[in-house]
């Protein structure tokens, strides 16, 4: 902590302070402050340490703090205004729409003292020549606070027709608040629409697109954008995490992961920021976090949950049932508080709203880990009906799940058991026994070979003999699908025989004859099955004649009966799972896709999807992508409310993967965020769905959506591991994420995580990829100003760049390390050292490569700005030196020597007028390099030209400073307008001649 001892020092403090974390500690520092400030014995110093007090207060939860300070500002000011400059004049008069807000949000300042300090900040804004515009905007917001509609329209108008003066809140702020009005009004696309120049980036502010990307949370939702919701809920999120004085925004946050079935997350959130329970610093945001922690306390009750334990208040332990009657009480006491200050209900009224929504999705996929809080239920779930009375009521069933089971419906095994529950007690007929028996042994799988041998029992004591084989046939299969394939195949064996003689003596019908077969044509497939690489040729055999003998029997036959129908389907899919294990994909994939068909057909699709799935293997195996692409999404249609989670995430991963391989990425994503979701549904999180959040986080990457790839890979990162996912994928995602952190500003975690991939990566073979990530880790760390830690870094990259050949790895990260050298310890004589190492090893690798030649492709990539080299170009530098006769590796090397003159001479004329010479030196060898490559280098020779001139300029040439402003217009002579290159060095050469001109008169 600094020593306070002047004003300079103090106002360095003060700077120091503004950089903090929001929160209790910068508060009091800035309170300290403002005592040092007072024993200085200047006026301005305990104006600018009151100005400094307020703003921390006002982007803090201790709000309520502000009054006292901005009080004695305005007596200060009204006693002796001369003591102010401009800038704290202004800054006075700017705090006092803090001062109007924060007076809404105390709900203990009356009514009238707000309307009063309206009346007052018109009438100083009059006086010091501001506009109504921010007047108004104030005014606006408290009629609205109260409910006032019709003040607050007038003032709405009001205020957007006054001028923006300097008053005038920011653009973005301003955007914000009118959309919110929008929502408010039910104006949801509106509100979007007033919104999207500040969620595009247009407009920002130090609390915007913060706010803006969470009110328009539930608007998009509404509008069933909920693409655009998910992406704001992610990308906000992360922006209001670490900032304090945003738990109003944070409980949009809470409250839209409660409206989309999204619980888990939303207690997750609420478990981050534990202080937002009982910071009353600001009475108006807590009242709408707890009236979010209502709303999800609620719909966790409502899900069966309220014995679950929940983040809460400090102190003592809380369950969703026992947390959502606090939180409903806090809220509305708080909305009771505002409402008698105002003298409405409006408060009150919009509180209760708020806490009794009902969710808008049943589950919204957000691609972040997740685990769900309850099986899911409908969003509005129609009232149940009543049950049927006793009487139903037996037959009636009986008849359903005859029918479902005629029809083969996914429901009909549930169906046959309501039927078993509604016969207990009940005498029930032979054959009605054996249908009941045997379907219950069906819903038993493996354990079912008894009850089948007992509903055959009964099939044939009712005079069925037919079905009584199909049940003895049925058990055998199960006694295969249990490991016995021997006993199943002398099983089945009489069954077989007896029913072909039924058959033939019309003794039984097609149907039961096609179910034995059938039986039996699925135990000879189970070593095909089961067979641990080649099939053995025998078996294959005598499991295609038994499939065969299956569509003997039934083609051609099936008419209208699906039974029969779906016998037909699955033997096509046999022979194809035998052409598939046989060695021809390509005969499989047409049975698959016939089979497929099929089912769809006899109206079964559900059991379509394995076959689709399939399918969509063999495609992708023969190169077919399209197909692949078909047989997925046919597959997930098929399946519809059907398909396991499990299955359903397989599906979306793989199309996910296909649709971003032909380059729809924004698909792509979306099927990635559903297979995080299944995956979630399944219970496997930690594997398929890290794989699937992994995927996803790659794929926003790709879309430059940066905010949200990193919140994703954040999420997949603390399950995935090498052991199930491979370490490639962990340094993946580790260098997806340093992207991401790298573009959001986050310099030193993204050295973090680069680092952390590079460990790993040390330890494999090929050594390129650790190379580039110690060099993006260089990078990091110089653009989080630990100069130190950058320019060991770079050493490191540099001695792998050589070990594994790359020399414009090498290159750059020597001229990087030069220009730190000079920036951090101005120690030019080693930075000049390493310049001219980087230049060597140019020279080097040309002359072993055999010189410079022909037109370079990479020769005009801008030189990095001083300090900052490019790793980006490191990371894309193809490893290695050139092979004699590679004219397009020279081409590369020779550009990289001429970016190295050009860098050189930037840094030497960085270091001081005394180096002019020396710097035009290395700038003319730049020039000179970049010559020898043609027309594709222009633009890096005359970047270079125009360095020269403007140190041609410096050292009274001026002669020599024309001349290198006509070459540069001169090589742009007959460039077209729309090359906007071309168009930008004519302008800075144009610019260098007027400013010779004007030099010399």
């Amino acid at each position: 902590m600094s020593e306070i001892t002047d004003f300079d020092s103090l106002r360095r403090a003060m700077a120091e302070n503004s950089e903090q974390p929001e929160g209790p500690a910068r508060n009091a520092r800035a309170e300290q402050l403002l005592a040092e400030a007072e024993k200085l014995g200047i006026p301005l110093a305990v104006i600018e340490a009151l100005g400094h007090q307020l703003k921390v207060y006002n982007y803090s939860s201790e709000k309520a703090k502000m009054f006292v300070p901005f009080a004695r500002l305005l007596r200060m000011w009204d006693e002796r205004p001369e003591d102010f400059d401009a800038y704290e004049a202004h800054s006075l008069h700017w705090v006092f729409k803090w001062m109007s807000a924060g007076m809404l949000d105390q709900p203990h300042i009356p009514l009238a003292s707000i309307e009063k300090w309206l009346g007052e900040m018109e009438h100083r804004y009059r006086l010091a020549g501001y506009s109504e515009r921010a007047v108004r905007s104030a005014e606006f917001s408290v009629a609205a606070h109260v409910g006032d509609v019709a003040r607050a329209g007038r003032a709405y108008a009001a205020w957007l027709a006054a001028d923006r003066d300097d008053m005038a809140d920011c653009h973005a702020c301003e955007l914000h608040q009118q959309g919110s009005w929008q929502a408010r009004q039910g104006r949801d696309a509106e509100a979007v629409e007033l919104w999207r120049p500040v969620l595009d980036g247009e407009f920002t502010c130090a609390h915007e697109p913060h706010a803006a990307l969470a009110s328009s949370l539930l608007p998009l939702l509404r509008l069933g954008r909920v693409d655009e919701a998910r992406a704001h809920h992610l990308r906000g999120l992360r922006l209001v995490r670490a900032m304090e004085s945003m738990r109003g925004a944070y409980a949009d946050h809470v409250e839209f992961c409660a409206l989309t079935g999204n619980e888990a997350r939303a207690l997750e959130l609420l478990a981050e920021r534990p202080a937002y329970f009982t910071d009353d610093g600001q009475p108006r945001s807590r009242l709408s976090f707890m009236a979010v922690v209502a709303l999800l306390m609620d719909r966790l009750v409502e899900l069966g949950l309220g014995g679950r334990t929940v983040p809460g208040p400090a102190g003592r332990s809380w369950t969703a049932a026992t947390l959502a009657a606090h939180a409903r009480a806090e809220a509305l006491a708080l909305a009771d508080a505002f409402d008698r200050r105002n003298g409405t209900s409006f408060i009150s009224d919009r509180t209760r709203e708020r806490m009794d929504q009902r969710p808008v999705l049943e589950r919204l996929p957000l691609g972040v880990r997740s685990v769900r809080t309850a099986p899911a239920v409908p969003v509005a779930a129609p009232s149940p009906e009543p049950e049927p009375s006793g009487e139903r009521d037996l037959p009636a069933l009986l008849a359903e799940a005859r029918r479902m089971s005629e029809t083969l419906q996914p429901d009909a095994l549930q169906a046959w058991a309501a039927v078993a529950r509604a016969a207990q007690g009940v005498e029930l007929a032979p054959y009605d026994r054996a249908e009941l028996l045997d379907h219950e042994a069906m819903a038993r799988g493996e354990e079912g070979a008894e009850l089948f041998e007992r509903a055959a029992e009964l099939y044939a004591e009712a005079g069925d003999e037919g079905e009584a084989l199909a049940a003895r046939a049925r058990g055998a299969y199960v006694r295969a699908l249990a490991g016995d394939v021997d006993a199943a195949c002398a099983a089945v064996a009489e069954p077989y025989e007896r029913i072909l003689a039924l058959y033939a003596e019309d003794g039984t019908g097609l149907r039961q004859t096609a179910s034995v077969l059938m039986s039996r044509a699925r135990i000879w497939m189970r070593p095909v099955h089961e067979a641990d690489g080649p099939v053995d040729g025998e078996a294959a055999e005598r499991a295609e004649e038994a499939v065969r003998e299956v569509l003997a029997l039934v083609e051609g036959r099936t008419g209208e009966d699906v039974r029969l129908a779906v016998r037909q389907a699955e033997a096509w899919a046999m022979l194809g799972e035998l052409a598939g294990r046989g060695g021809d994909p390509r005969a499989a994939a047409e049975l698959f896709a016939r089979a497929a068909r099929e089912f769809t057909d006899a109206g079964v699709p559900w059991f379509a999807v394995e076959y689709e799935a399939r399918l969509a293997q063999l495609a992708h195996h023969l190169g077919d992508p399209a197909e692949a692409e078909r047989a997925l999404r046919a597959a997930l249609e098929h399946g519809g409310a059907q398909l396991a989670p499990a299955g359903r995430a397989q599906l979306h991963l793989q199309l996910a993967e296909l649709v971003g391989g032909r380059g729809a990425v924004a698909e792509a994503s979306e099927h990635a965020a559903e297979a995080a979701h299944w995956a979630d549904e399944a219970g496997d999180g930690p594997a398929l769905g890290a794989w699937a959040r992994q995927q996803l986080g790659g794929l926003l990457v790709r879309q430059g959506r940066w905010a949200e790839a990193a919140e994703v890979l954040e999420s997949a990162l603390p399950d995935l591991s090498a052991e199930t996912h491979g370490d490639g994928a962990v340094v993946q995602t580790l260098w997806w994420l340093g992207d991401c952190l790298g573009e959001l500003g986050e310099h030193r975690a993204a050295a973090e995580r680069r680092l952390q991939a590079a460990d790993i990566a040390r330890h494999w073979p090929e050594q390129q990829d650790h190379a580039t990530l110690a060099h993006l880790a260089a990078t990091s760390l110089e653009f989080a100003d630990l100069p130190q830690e950058a320019a060991q870094a770079y050493a490191r990259a540099g001695e792998l760049w050589r070990t594994v050949g790359d020399v414009h790895g090498l290159v750059r990260s020597l001229r990087a390390r030069a220009w730190l050298a000079l920036r951090t310890d101005d120690d030019l004589p080693r930075a000049r050292e390493l310049m001219t190492a980087a230049v060597e090893e140019c020279g080097t690798a040309l002359t072993a490569a055999g010189g410079a030649c022909g037109t370079a492709g990479a020769a005009d990539e801008e030189p990095a700005a001083p300090g900052v080299d490019s790793a980006h170009g490191a990371a894309s530098a193809p490893g290695g030196d050139p092979a004699p006769g590679d004219d397009e590796a020279r081409e590369r090397l020779t550009a990289e020597l001429g970016h190295t003159h050009r860098q050189f001479g930037d840094l030497l004329a960085r270091s001081g007028a005394d180096r002019f010479e020396e710097a035009l030196v290395e700038l003319e060898k730049a020039i000179a390099v970049f010559s020898t490559l043609g027309a594709d280098a222009v633009h890096a020779r005359t970047g270079a030209e125009l360095a020269a001139g403007r140190l041609e300029a410096e050292l009274g040439r001026s002669d020599a400073a024309r001349a290198r402003a006509r070459a540069v217009l001169s090589a742009y002579e007959h460039a077209p307008e729309s090359d906007e290159p071309a168009t930008t060095r004519r302008a800075e050469a144009e610019q260098l001649a007027r400013d010779v001109r004007e030099a010399t008169g």
